[in-house]
């Protein structure tokens, strides 16, 4: 038995939202796309010269870094951003994503060309517009992310309250842009507290300054910092809730805007516990890793599996912030016990030393222990392997070996949920839960010789619930294992049911046959008995009397011949005998249906049958033909005998009926179809074609069932 990988087919990928329009806009979207990134790709590169040219004392003196490491979040934003103005020029987001990777390279450029200039004595022109630019107009790159976020994935603002939230939070936003771009420089610098370097005092550091009074502009500013904060959080709750909103590839886009937060959490986290004068490139990735996911979201949401992604990056990334913490905590804890005892030299080294000795041994089986508590034991499947093959030594039964399987599946993979469907030859279905079903669950088909039997039920979300490719493998090996003991288990029940069944019935039809024999037969040939005795003592005085009684003798007798005809019958039908299978099916047919409905009966070769197959096949048909003429309502009917690549004998009835409701549980004479198929090893199975009518298939093994595979 084995999980397939491929579960199920993916549906087609809805198309991106405000996917690109055709006509001739396309060409001018395009040149606009591509022009914009050629335009940040050209900024970047002159900021990455102009750094080149600028001595380091020049950078020191305007205490101001390299403006090629500003405008790098748009060298990473240029190409996602001429990707969804190509192929989504109609969304917003597109814009917002391309509009910000060309104001990172600009203010970028405006740093490099600011530091440049200023080192020359009078500046160089444009320098006062590059500080004005930086100072100023740069602060509006913090409305880039809650655009981002609350436009994200369809470009369009949320609709009913939280429209109102969203307004909120770009106002928020916007507030202290705009101040900082009408306050005048000194109270803008008192409101900081770091006064300007002293090469920009001689730039125009007001040109869209207005003559605000101090006692209105620093109230203002005392406000509006506080707003940026709360213009990030309430965006957050809007992604909060379109996520839990959002279905199909919608609930994909946002899965990948949530993947992006989590790198980028992980990558600030890498920032503070190891804080280097590189900031600005641990910004850049992050703002990278946010547009590459953003254009994946939007015009491929399936190009990768998001789920089991974002679970792996949650799971692994936090196991190993967890460790990095746990690390630098164990060598703070033994540098302060050691620092007072040794000078720094040779308590660094012993503190490496205790920690290399006494720690680093730890490390291994604490990570070990760490995974498998949030995973459990898939990365040792020797050890699942094992313990399942334990639980079901200890299991009787087949009820108790599924939830068996329930429970070690749920131990091994650190499972909330697990649930085991085996499907029965009686059409029936065993299911064994294990935990609390959620809301939604993903199903795996279990196979068992290449055929059908059950379903594994897993939760469809939460971290636990994503499976890479080598758990699939893992999880394939476990249930081959575990169901194909269940299913001989559930086998083995039927079999012993099967047999008291034959037991039962075999004494039933003896004690029909005995009454029958005695109740009937019996008494109506002892009648004629008597009848001819009377007779025979009448023939010579009474010659008409004894005919009469030789009349009623004969009826007696012809009574008692369709007696035996019908034991007869209900052994084996005589028809099998007289005209072939073949023909007592046509026979059949003509006796159950109406003239109008036109049967057809084809016998594919069938060749010699064992008599058990002939009866049985005799019984499904007719039970579908009886059926036909009940319900179907059908103007057509055809039969068709065969025998299958193993042997088997194929029965199948098809008719151009009403079909059967969906739902309608099986009645008496479905039930019975299966369990005759099944008293000989085989499979009965009633479908509704998609063009209408009914299907009745039956596959019956006529070499004991060794061969024969049910399809």
């Amino acid at each position: 038995m084995t999980v397939d990988e491929g579960v199920r087919a993916p549906a087609p990928a809805a198309p991106p939202p405000a996917l690109r329009p055709a006509g001739p806009r396309t060409t001018a979207l395009a040149v606009v796309a591509w022009g914009g990134t050629a335009v940040t790709l050209l900024a970047v590169a002159a900021s990455a010269v102009l750094d080149a040219v600028t001595p380091e004392t020049a950078r020191a003196a305007a205490e101001a870094g390299p403006g090629w490491e500003v405008g790098l979040p748009g060298l990473l934003l240029a190409v996602p951003g001429a990707l969804l103005l190509h192929r989504a020029p109609r969304n917003a987001v597109s814009w917002v994503v391309a509009g910000t990777g060309l104001f990172w390279a600009l203010d970028g450029l405006a740093t490099s060309w600011l530091t440049h200039a200023v080192q020359s004595d009078p500046p160089l022109a444009g320098s006062s517009a590059a500080l004005w630019f930086v100072q100023r107009l740069g602060a509006w790159l913090l409305l880039g992310l809650p655009l981002l976020l609350l436009l994200y994935p369809a470009g369009r603002l949320p609709s009913g309250r939280w429209r109102a939230v969203a307004v909120l939070s770009l106002v928020s936003t916007a507030a202290l842009p705009t101040l900082l771009l009408v306050t005048p420089s000194a109270i803008a610098e008192r409101r900081a507290g770091t006064p300007l370097p002293e090469v920009y005092r001689g730039l125009d550091l007001d040109p869209t300054s207005l003559p605000l009074p101090e006692g209105i502009a620093l109230p203002l500013l005392q406000v509006a910092f506080p707003l940026v904060p709360l213009g990030v959080l309430l965006p957050l709750a809007v992604v909060t809730q379109r996520l839990r909103a959002a279905t199909g590839d919608d609930r994909r886009r946002m899965r990948w805007l949530l993947w992006a937060g989590v790198v980028d959490a992980l990558v600030m986290l890498g920032a503070l516990l190891f804080p280097t004068t590189t900031v600005s490139l641990d910004l850049s990735l992050a703002v990278g890793l946010t547009g590459l996911a953003v254009t994946v979201g939007i015009l491929r949401p399936r190009a990768v599996d998001i789920d089991r992604l974002l679970g792996g990056t949650l799971v692994y990334g936090g196991l190993a912030a967890g460790v990095v913490v746990l690390d630098l905590a164990v060598l703070a804890t033994a540098g302060a016990l050691l620092d007072g005892r040794f000078d720094e030299r040779n308590a660094l080294l012993v503190t490496l030393l205790l920690v290399a000795v006494a720690y680093v041994p730890l490390r291994a089986a604490l990570w070990r222990g760490v995974r498998r508590w949030v995973l459990g034991e898939r990365e040792d499947p020797y050890r699942v392997v094992a313990g399942l093959a334990e639980r079901l030594e200890r299991s009787d039964g087949a009820e108790e070996q599924l939830v068996a399987v329930a429970a070690g599946i749920a131990e091994a993979f650190r499972t909330p949920y697990v649930g085991v469907e085996v499907d029965s030859a009686d059409g029936g279905r065993m299911v064994a839960e294990h935990g609390r079903r959620p809301a939604a669950v993903q199903a795996l088909p279990i196979a068992y010789r290449d055929e059908q039997v059950g379903r594994l039920l897993l939760p469809r979300d939460g971290v636990r619930a994503h499976l890479l490719t080598r758990d699939e493998r893992l999880l394939g090996d476990v249930v081959r294992q575990a169901a194909a003991a269940a299913r001989a288990g559930s086998l083995a029940a039927q079999l012993q049911a099967s047999r008291e069944q034959l037991v039962t019935a075999r004494e039933e039809e003896r004690r029909r046959l005995r009454r029958d024999l005695h109740d009937g037969l019996g008494p109506s040939l002892g009648a004629v008995v008597l009848r001819i005795d009377t007779a025979r003592n009448l023939a010579a005085a009474r010659p008409d009397d004894a005919d009469a009684l030789l009349r009623r003798a004969r009826d007696d007798v012809a009574a008692a011949l369709a007696d035996v005809r019908r034991l007869v019958h209900d052994l084996r039908p005589p028809a099998l005998d007289d005209v072939g299978l073949a023909g007592a099916v046509r026979q059949q047919a003509e006796r159950l249906l109406a003239p109008r409905v036109a049967v057809t009966v084809t016998d594919d070769g069938v060749g010699e049958l064992p008599a058990a197959v002939e009866v049985a096949a005799y019984r499904i048909a007719s039970e579908a033909l009886a059926n036909v003429a009940r319900h179907a309502a059908a103007s057509g009917v055809r039969v068709r005998l065969a025998r299958d690549a193993g042997g088997a004998l194929v029965v199948t009835v098809t008719d151009d009926g009403v079909g059967i409701a969906p739902g309608r549980e099986a009645g008496v004479g479905l039930v019975s179809l299966r369990e005759r198929a099944a008293e000989l090893g085989g499979r009965c199975t009633v479908s509704c074609p998609a063009g209408g009518g009914t299907q009745v298939r039956a596959v019956l093994p006529v070499e004991g069932g060794g061969g024969v595979r049910a399809r």
